[in-house]
C-alpha cells in the first residue's frame, strides 16, 4: 500500500486512502493534517471525542500539531461495527462504503423496502472479508453528466471499453466506466503506481502518479497486474475488472487529481 498523509476531509477516496495507515487488524493510525480537528477526526471514524483523546493522551484539543500520529480506537465488536447516519447518507452509499450488500444492510438492521433513513441513526454493519476501509461516503452514480462536466461519449479513450459512462455525486467525484468482467484495465498515462492494493468498497486500487501533478486512480479490479513502484506507459495493463459488490455489475471507478484537486476524468490529460 501507498504511503503519505493528505487531508481525509476532502472526503475522495485517493485523499482518505493516502491520510489513514492501517497497521493491523484492530489498530489504526490517523496522520493529522492542516485543517484536522479532534470532532473532525471521531467523526470521520465513528467514534466519540472523549474516546479519541483518552487513546492518545491529549488534555488539549486545540493543540494537534500537524504530523502527529494518532492511534485511533476499534469500534468492532461481536462481528458488527456501528455506524451514525449523517446527513446526506443513503442505505446505497453506506452498504457501498462497507463492502455489502443492500439487501444484507437492510436485513442486519430489521429495515424494510420502506423504510426512510433519518439522520442520527445507528446502524449495525457487519464485518465481512479483512480489506482496507476507505472512511468515505459515497453516493450512487449520477445517470447523467453534470451541469458543466465534459460530454464523455464512447469515442472517448477510457480504461476499459466502457459501454456506460456515469457520474459519481456528492463528496467522491469522478466517473463509473460499465465494462466487461475480467477485461483489461489499462493505464491512460505514463507514471508510476503509487499504490496498488484492496481498499474495502472499491475492490482493488491502483494510483498512477503522472508527470504534471496529476494522480490517476483506478478502482474496481478483481485483481491487479501490477505493484507499487513499477513504471507504467499508456495501454499498460494495470489489472482486470471484477464485479461491483453493490450493483452486481463490471464497473471501474476512476478518478483524477492534479495537485490534489478532482478534475473532470474527461478532461484528464491521455497519453
Amino acid at each position: 500500500m501507498g504511503s503519505g498523509g493528505l487531508h481525509p476531509l476532502f472526503y475522495t477516496m485517493l485523499l482518505c486512502i493516502y491520510a489513514t495507515m492501517y497497521i493491523g487488524a484492530e489498530e489504526t493510525v490517523h496522520i493529522v493534517q492542516g485543517g484536522d480537528t479532534i470532532y473532525s477526526i471521531a467523526r470521520s471514524y465513528q467514534i466519540d471525542i472523549d474516546t479519541l483523546m483518552k487513546a492518545n493522551g491529549i488534555t488539549d484539543p486545540q493543540k494537534l500539531p500537524i504530523g502527529k500520529r494518532l492511534n485511533v480506537p476499534s469500534a468492532k465488536t461481536a462481528g458488527f461495527t456501528e455506524y451514525q447516519v449523517l446527513k446526506g447518507d443513503t442505505l446505497y452509499s453506506i452498504a457501498r462504503r462497507h463492502a455489502i450488500s443492500l439487501d444484507t444492510l437492510r436485513k442486519t438492521n430489521g429495515l424494510g423496502a420502506s423504510y426512510v433513513l433519518k439522520e442520527g441513526d445507528l446502524l449495525k454493519i457487519p464485518l465481512n472479508e479483512p480489506e482496507k476501509e476507505v472512511p468515505v461516503t459515497r453516493t450512487k452514480p449520477a445517470a447523467t453528466a453534470p451541469q458543466g462536466a465534459a460530454k464523455t461519449g464512447k469515442a472517448l479513450r477510457w480504461p476499459v471499453a466502457a459501454k456506460e459512462v456515469n457520474y459519481m455525486t456528492g463528496k467522491v467525484y469522478g466517473v463509473v466506466l460499465v465494462g466487461e468482467k475480467s477485461e483489461a484495465v489499462k493505464s491512460l498515462t505514463t507514471g508510476t503506481v503509487v499504490s496498488a492494493g484492496p481498499y474495502r468498497g472499491f475492490g482493488r486500487v491502483v494510483i498512477v502518479q503522472v508527470t504534471g501533478g496529476y494522480l490517476y486512480v483506478y478502482g474496481g479490479c478483481e485483481r491487479l497486474s501490477v505493484k507499487q513502484g513499477d513504471k507504467v506507459a499508456s495501454g499498460t495493463e494495470l489489472g482486470k475488472l471484477g464485479l461491483d459488490t453493490v450493483s452486481k455489475k463490471p464497473q471501474l471507478f476512476f478518478l483524477v487529481y492534479q495537485s490534489n484537486t478532482p478534475i473532470d476524468p474527461a478532461k484528464a490529460p491521455r497519453t
